[in-house]
This record gives structure tokens, sequence and C-alpha cells, in this order.
């Protein structure tokens, strides 16, 4: 190794420069060793790490999301509005020949089509309908066990109001002899929907979900908020599948009032 020799300096100045000029690169190699320590720390730390569950997959969203809504144990997709505004696109929209109309008998409530899609609709399907009508409405707010409900055909309902009188948006008058479905108790549930790998939730009459879903809860009046009620059931959603499955506003959004409890699996 060569050494420099600075001759204007002293044989004792010149080994005391190369003393102190050792003990900083000593110091350097401590740190540089402290800071080599730190970083395999900082990724064996990594490695323990576990990890993150996949997102869920995004899908198309069809148009009926837009409402409340359920396919029936016999394959009839029900749709219902979520508001005054709603309920107006409801029947205005995508109330067609051969459907039918349901509401609960108590003022506020959503306006329900079952859509026939040239299929003759069953006394069983609109008994489901009628379910699903109940809970829409302010019953599920007041916690009846059971409320009337109302059918009616696409003739039957009309904007056009008697002499006199108005009609509000989302509001309807129905003419003719309605089929009434008397004493129909408020049951609900929500369940996960498995198409091609495609999941989406979907709530409404246990019969339907139970038919429909890989996994499902019924929903009852309880004491913890719809948001708190949400993470239980897509945790059984994770459970069931292993993956996220849908976001968790999608599943506030299909839940009917404030407070809520899950019976569990049936």
């Amino acid at each position: 190794m060569d050494i420099e020799i600075d001759f204007e300096k002293s044989l004792e100045e010149n080994a005391s420069s190369y003393f102190q000029k050792s003990k900083a690169s000593k110091k350097k190699l401590i740190g540089l060793k402290k800071a080599m320590v730190d970083l395999e720390k900082k990724a064996s730390k990594v490695k323990e790490k576990p990890k993150a569950k996949p997102l869920a997959v995004k899908r198309k969203r069809q148009w009926f999301e837009a409402f409340h809504w359920f396919n029936s144990s016999q394959g009839f997709l029900v749709i219902g509005g979520r508001d005054a505004k709603s309920n107006e696109t409801v029947v205005k929209k995508h109330f067609d020949k051969d459907d039918m109309f349901l509401h609960a008998d108590i003022q506020g409530g959503s306006a329900c089509v079952v859509k026939a899609d040239g299929k003759e609709i069953s006394k069983e399907v609109l008994q489901e309908a009628a379910v699903f009508a109940a809970v829409w409405s302010k019953a599920w707010q007041q916690k009846l066990a059971s409320v009337d409900v109302y059918a009616a055909s696409k003739e039957q309902v009309s904007k056009k109001a008697p002499a006199g009188e108005a009609i509000s948006t989302g509001g309807f008058m129905i003419y003719g002899k309605r089929q009434w479905f008397r004493k129909t108790p408020l049951r609900f549930a929500t369940g996960l929907l498995n198409e091609a790998e495609e999941f989406s939730a979907m709530a409404g009459p246990p019969e339907a979900v139970k038919k429909n879903c890989i996994t499902f809860v019924e929903i009852v009046w309880g004491k913890e908020k719809k948001s708190a009620i949400a993470k239980k059931i897509l945790q059984r959603f994770e459970k069931k599948t292993g993956k996220r499955t849908v976001s968790l506003d999608d599943l506030i959004s299909i839940l009917p009032g404030d407070k809520l409890g899950i019976r569990g699996e049936f």
C-alpha cells in the first residue's frame, strides 16, 4: 500500500494526520454496519407481514341495481323505487305490459314491479314480491309484524287524478279491483350471488335469497347500526369464498332501516 508523505510536515504531524483519518473511517464503518443491521430488520418485518386480501373484482353493474331489487325463487326480476323520484322512474320507464305492480297499503313505500319478460307471473312470485314491498315501506320503520299489500296490472295504474285532485311525484292512482295479500309478514334476508365468479349481494324475501345465493343471513330488527351489521355480513361472505366479494357501501344500500340484527344462516 502506498503512503503519501507531506514533506512540509514533520513525521509526527504526518502520523497524526493518518491516525485521525483512520478514526473517521472506523466511525463510518461502524455507522455502515448499523445501517445494514437496521435494513435487515426492516426487510424481515416486510417478509413476515401477512398478505393483504385481494380486492373484489370490479364488475359491470346491471341497470336494475339503481333500484331495490331481487330475483324471485322462480327467476323473475322484481324492482322497487328507493324514493319518490325513483318510484316514478320504475313505473314510467320499467313497467311494461304483463308486468305487475305492488305497493304496501301504508303511506310511504316502494313502488314495486315484477318483470314478466313474456312469462306468466304465478301467485307464489307475487307473494314474494308482496313481502319485498312490505319491507320497503314505512311498516319496517314502525316495526310492524305484517302489513297488507296489493297488486295491480299495468292498465290499473295511472298518473291521472280525479277532478280537483293532484298526484305528487312517486304517487299513482289505482283503478279497478286490486289483488290483496293480507297480513304480509315483514321477513327479509341478504345473501351472496355467484354468477360465473362475479359476486353481488342480493336482499329480499328469505325463500328467494335461499334459492339464489351461496350463503345468506336473515335480517331482523336490532340495536346495531346498519354499517356494523353490513361488516358482519361481509365477514361471512369472505369466510365462504376466501376473498372480498362486494363493497361495504353496496351492501349497506340494500339493507332496510337503521338499527338491525342478524339471525344467522338458515
